[in-house]
């Protein structure tokens, strides 16, 4: 579990490895500019990179979705000002949406 925003992450894997801003971002196809921008929290990571940066890094892309999906909700509850217990509820709201789409048929949640 990354401890530090996604992009910090991100920052810190490229320069344990090594990685130029300019490589790392020729890469994920990100210019550098944009990419240093990820790093300092300025600019959020498009979802469509994380393949990408799975592969580089050797990293698991399903630990690596919920980082970046976990990221966004903590922003946005963060930005809204809502309350702990929207997490309760919105938890509460997965198990709904499960139980729901499985008895329809549908895959959903894991």
């Amino acid at each position: 579990m990354v401890k530090e925003s996604l992009g910090e992450y991100i920052k810190k894997l490229r320069t344990e490895k090594g990685f130029t801003l300019t490589k790392l971002g020729a890469q994920l196809n990100i210019d550098s500019g944009a990419l240093s921008k990820i790093e300092n929290g300025k600019k959020q990571l498009d979802y469509k990179a994380l393949p990408k940066l799975s592969k580089i890094f050797k990293l698991n892309l399903d630990e690596l979705k919920d980082e970046f999906y976990s990221e966004q909700i903590a922003n946005n509850i963060y930005e809204k000002k809502c309350s702990k217990n929207v997490l309760t509820l919105a938890e509460e709201k997965v198990k709904y949406i499960k139980s729901k789409n499985t008895k329809q048929g549908n895959l959903g949640f894991n």
